[in-house]
């Protein structure tokens, strides 16, 4: 058998589960309304029947301190049961069990019912440094309240016939904020030594147990390291794990890292790329040691070699892929079937799944735009009249694009004007921490080839090529470009285009100041990349803040490290000109000049142009014919994918 210790069965309490893969809770923003409706039930019974072992869903509220229906579940009321029910059956016909998480934040609360803050309770009123907030101590009545809903939650999940129950007990919500502390300044019996801050964990772990039947599994998911300053670590977790499994009362312990307490900390709740693979491994190997039931773990684990590794290794007894499974719900079918070269491996880029939920947009990804439209883009039938289709550009558009025409049927060519398919994912991997993107190109190559997509490149496709070709449909993906550099007030400076340095066509002095209109990956990345050469780098942005346009987890990790290369960041910086040595700015808001002097080289990071040339001259073109991807607006990666997979299905 592929990867044996990954399809070994195991228990968890009372119940059998069929393999050691699990898809960990995560916010979808799929619910409606605080209920369960159809576009979650389907994205998690395609999860289900992709072999995945055990599903737990996202953290639900269950009480009213905490009950915001827009961007949550609420288990606090009965309302929630049908709607479960409905999800646990659509998973039940693969095989695979439902477990629900619990949830409160405490203090860490950004939402609201109304656009007004909401009143916060906490351990303490101890200020949160990331949501800005001065939390109202929780009276013990208060406790004992939440304690109850704890409870009645959980009966809830049981009456909708899940099969087990979640305390999220990790992330800095309510439950660390009691363990900590730092935090937890109580003078009372929830306040000072580690029994008493351990109390109300102690507390909702007997009433959920005294609320459900033996049948109901029940575990906990804690942070082994907070990773943050003044956070919980290892050895507090370690002391707390112990001590619960000598309670006897739980089933399992899930693994994570991070906290939304801190931006340092809120990195290792969704770890981007730039962060290693598996390394939340060791925490649960730690408690591992000290506790006798078992050990789930999660943290950057993309690929079911890396999952049999944690397996073989003995680091925990199951593990968690978020991210991979959002990616291609079918990774541990095929990875149990010897496809493990076909599954659609995660980036780790948080543009599409993270950052669509924490904007309260379903979720979804940008390399699979399926996901999270289960239900909008439900299976597609077969073309009824199989077409040739050419796709010029190969990009990731134009290769989404080819996918998915063939899939369907079609005869698809698609061709390449340069030598290498990929687009601009040929330059975002050549950055510092950014070689996974790459895999974004090579998931789609293998997609054509199981496609039966005929490639050509080096072909420059005009109008008499694309005549003389015939197709009977025709997708343009032809991507954008930089636009041409600013003449005006710099004619005795040094301008270079930001995708030249990248490419390593562009040489750059020792001082370099970035001209950043776009607030993207680029100038992060050509300014880290600069300043491990040895420049002197300022970047000068047009945003708030460098990387204004990506994904925020993304963004706050890179400029930490960008901070740490000692690159001096100037927000609110629209580019005017330069001369010889000076980089001249104007305050986008105060209209005050901002100066660079002593400068070399400006590195423009500006608009693209998408290339239209193409579509103009096939005005007339007798034949059906789609533009998709930057080559309509420049955007993103998602766009270009979304668009492409939209087009190949309506051929």
């Amino acid at each position: 058998m592929n990867f044996p210790n990954l399809f070994k069965p195991i228990a968890l309490g009372p119940l059998e589960i069929r393999n050691r893969l699990f898809n960990p809770p995560h916010g979808t923003s799929l619910g409606a309304r605080g209920e369960v409706g159809e576009d979650l039930i389907a994205y998690h019974a395609a999860r289900a029947k992709g072999g995945v072992g055990l599903i737990v869903l996202e953290g639900m509220a269950l009480h009213e301190t905490h009950a915001f229906s827009s961007g949550y579940l609420l288990a606090n009321r009965d309302e929630i049961i049908p709607g479960l029910k409905r999800l646990k059956e659509a998973c039940a016909r693969y095989g695979t069990p439902v477990f629900g998480q619990l949830f409160h934040a405490g203090r860490s609360i950004r939402t609201s019912h109304d656009g007004s803050r909401p009143r916060v309770y906490s351990a303490s009123d101890t200020p949160d440094e990331r949501y800005r907030v001065v939390p109202v101590p929780m009276s013990k009545a208060l406790i004992a309240d939440i304690v109850r809903g704890y409870a009645d939650a959980a009966r809830r999940l049981e009456e909708a016939g899940l099969e087990g129950v979640e305390i999220l007990a990790s992330m800095g919500y309510l439950v660390c904020q009691f363990l900590n502390p730092a935090i937890n300044r109580r003078t009372d019996e929830y306040g000072g030594s580690f029994e008493n801050r351990l109390r109300l964990l102690r507390e909702i772990i007997a009433a959920v147990r005294r609320s459900t039947s033996r049948r109901m599994v029940l575990g906990i998911r804690i942070c082994g390291d907070e990773m943050t300053e003044g956070g919980l670590d290892l050895a507090t977790m370690t002391d707390v794990c112990r001590a619960l499994d000598g309670d006897g009362a739980l089933d399992y312990v899930s693994v994570i890292a991070g906290s939304s307490a801190t931006p340092g900390g809120w990195i290792h709740v969704f770890p981007p790329m730039a962060i290693p693979h598996g390394y939340v491994a060791p925490h649960a190997t730690a408690i591992k040691q000290v506790v006798a039931m078992p050990v789930l773990v999660a943290g950057r684990i993309n690929q079911p070699q890396m999952a049999e590794a944690v397996l073989v290794k003995g680091e925990a007894d199951m593990v968690g892929m978020v991210r991979a499974l959002i990616s291609d719900p079918e990774l541990p079918n095929k990875a149990r079937a010897g496809r493990a070269d076909d599954i659609r491996a995660c980036v780790g880029c948080n543009q599409a799944c993270v950052g669509h939920r924490l904007a309260m947009f379903g979720i979804s990804c940008i390399q699979n735009p399926v996901t999270g439209r289960e239900v909008r883009y439900a299976a597609s039938a077969p073309a009824e009249t199989p077409r040739t289709v050419l796709v010029v550009g190969g990009g990731p558009a134009g290769m989404k694009a080819a996918v998915t025409a063939a899939e369907r049927g079609h005869k698809v060519t698609l061709v390449e004007r340069g030598r290498r398919l990929g687009g601009q994912v040929l330059l975002a991997e050549k950055l510092p921490g950014r070689s996974e993107f790459g895999g974004v190109v090579t998931n789609l190559m293998r997609e054509l080839e199981l496609a039966g997509v005929a490639v050509e490149t080096g072909i420059d496709a005009d109008r008499r090529f694309i005549e003389e070709r015939a197709p009977e449909a025709v997708i343009l993906a032809t991507g954008a470009a930089p636009r041409a550099l600013p003449k005006d007030h710099a004619e005795e400076a040094q301008l270079v285009q930001a995708w030249a340095v990248v490419s390593g066509e562009a040489n750059v002095g020792a001082s370099v100041v970035i001209a950043d209109w776009a607030c993207d990956w680029v100038a992060l990345g050509v300014a880290e990349m600069l300043a491990r050469k040895g420049c002197r780098v300022r970047l000068a942005s047009g945003g708030s803040v460098p990387g204004e346009q990506i994904q925020a987890i993304v963004r706050d990790q890179w400029i930490g490290d960008l901070h740490k290369l000692g690159v001096e960041m100037i927000p609110y910086a629209r580019f005017f000109g330069a001369d010889g040595e000076t980089a001249f700015f104007q305050h986008m808001t105060s209209g005050e000049p901002i100066l660079c002097e002593s400068v070399d080289t400006v590195v423009i990071n500006g608009p693209l142009q998408a290339n239209r040339h193409l579509e103009e001259t096939l005005a007339g073109f007798p034949r059906s014919m789609r533009v998709v991807g930057d080559a309509a607006q420049p955007r993103t990666v998602e766009e270009a994918i979304l668009e492409g997979y939209e087009a190949g299905r309506e051929i």
